[in-house]
């Protein structure tokens, strides 16, 4: 586990809002993994238009919402692409210096959801890996790259 995956999530936030939640949780997750869809694409919009204004709702959205499955850094990506708007927004600026933090955040989204996934999904694997699967995965092949033989 990277140093990012181990600080993508705060796990202790993410249990307590799954027993706070309890039935409710899996469908208010998948709102999350929803609107969040939503808003990368709607932020990526908005930056193609060279739209500040546009940006700052689905940026403060994904950042409320990540923030409550403790998921602190889209919500610290989506918190500086909300705040860089609005700053541009007063400045009469393009939002071209967000470019890159937008790049950055759908990885972390993906990222995070796929963490999310292997938490809450009972068919997922679990287990650690071992022989050439764990030799692959440390080296950053992923299963796919491994070969047969």
């Amino acid at each position: 586990m990277s140093g990012q995956e181990s600080s993508l999530i705060d796990w202790a936030m993410f249990q307590q809002v799954r027993a706070e939640l309890g039935a409710d949780f899996v469908r208010i997750l998948g709102y999350f993994r929803e609107d969040g869809a939503k808003a990368l694409t709607r932020i990526e919009e908005a930056l193609r238009a060279g739209d500040a204004a546009a940006l700052v709702v689905p940026a403060h959205t994904l950042k409320g919402e990540a923030r409550q499955f403790g998921a602190g850094l889209v919500a610290d990506s989506a918190e500086t692409i909300e705040m860089v708007a609005r700053r541009c927004v007063e400045m009469h600026q393009a939002p071209d210096e967000l470019i890159a933090e937008a790049v950055r955040l759908k990885p972390l989204f993906a990222e995070t959801l796929a963490q999310f996934d292997r938490e809450t999904n009972p068919l997922v694997e679990r287990r650690p890996a071992f022989g050439r699967k764990a030799q692959a995965l440390a080296e950053g092949m992923g299963a796919e790259g491994m070969g047969r033989g």
